[in-house]
């Protein structure tokens, strides 16, 4: 069975060393090196040398875990950015400002093994979104819900309304192009566990499958947000044994099991990690 996907990405600036230990114990799915926003443009040498210095020392695991985050395609660091990827064996790009399948081949081009999450974060990256879900390598895409709401002069303080549409065309998108659900974006508040659950849950009713972390803290009430409840764990372990036992025409409670319902069974013991 193949690796579930990663539920977390937690950023960690490119320039910290000191902290990627950390972010690989603080239990996230994935966790991101970010070259782009963390870092100031006199810091993306030493960063680029900080992350290189890193990845030649760590373990195959902690490696496998890790996404660069480089600048757009548009900087002047973004071929040394995906230079240092190639160099360092690392195996997932995180591109941001993302707008078309352009965009994607310009990075394999330069290191041909990587996976690309394809950073969504413009009205532009919007309205081209089908083509940036087909672009060589992406493997993902992710809403950068902060820029994009700041290209429409959204208010988020205002809730998340103006960014339903966009939200829903990176989940048709990524369906589309047999994608992993798409990733949300940040919830700055770090001290309001409700307002990070509810941002969940609103990304969740679209279908996305992942949320983007800048805090170690929210890791564990994401994970715990996506779990599914215990009865319906045990929902689904009836069903698929009721199949088992009579498949294509198993009943269960009154009803009749077909494939969409054993289907969504078994992807309710994935997400239990099953």
């Amino acid at each position: 069975m193949p690796a579930p996907e990663p539920r977390t990405y937690l950023f960690v600036p490119g320039n910290r060393p000191d902290r990627f230990g950390k972010a690989l114990a603080s239990g996230a799915d994935a966790v991101v090196l970010d070259l782009e926003d963390a870092v100031a443009a006199d810091a993306k040498d030493a960063a680029r040398e900080s992350v290189g210095t890193w990845a030649a020392a760590a373990a195959v695991a902690d490696r496998i875990r890790c996404v660069v985050r480089i600048n757009g395609r548009a900087s002047p660091h973004f071929a040394d950015d995906v230079a240092l990827v190639a160099d360092a064996g690392l195996p997932t790009v995180m591109l941001p400002k993302a707008e078309s399948a352009a965009d994607a081949a310009a990075v394999r081009r330069l290191a041909p093994h990587a996976a690309v999450l394809a950073l969504v974060e413009s009205a532009r990256g919007v309205a081209q979104v089908d083509e940036v879900a087909q672009g060589p390598g992406v493997v993902r895409l992710v809403f950068g819900t902060l820029d994009y709401a700041l290209d429409l002069d959204l208010d988020l303080d205002d809730g998340p309304d103006g960014l339903g549409y966009a939200a829903d065309r990176l989940a048709v998108a990524s369906r589309a192009a047999d994608l992993a659900g798409p990733v949300a974006g940040v919830t700055p508040q770090l001290d309001d566990e409700a307002r990070l659950i509810a941002d969940l849950a609103w990304a969740r009713r679209r279908g996305f499958g992942a949320k983007l972390c800048i805090h170690p803290s929210q890791v564990a009430p994401i994970h715990a947000a996506l779990a599914p409840a215990p009865e319906a764990v045990a929902w689904a372990e009836r069903v698929l044994a009721a199949d088992a036992a009579s498949p294509g025409a198993a009943r269960l409670d009154g009803r009749m099991i077909d494939l969409p319902v054993v289907r969504q069974a078994q992807r309710t013991l994935r997400r239990a990690g099953r």
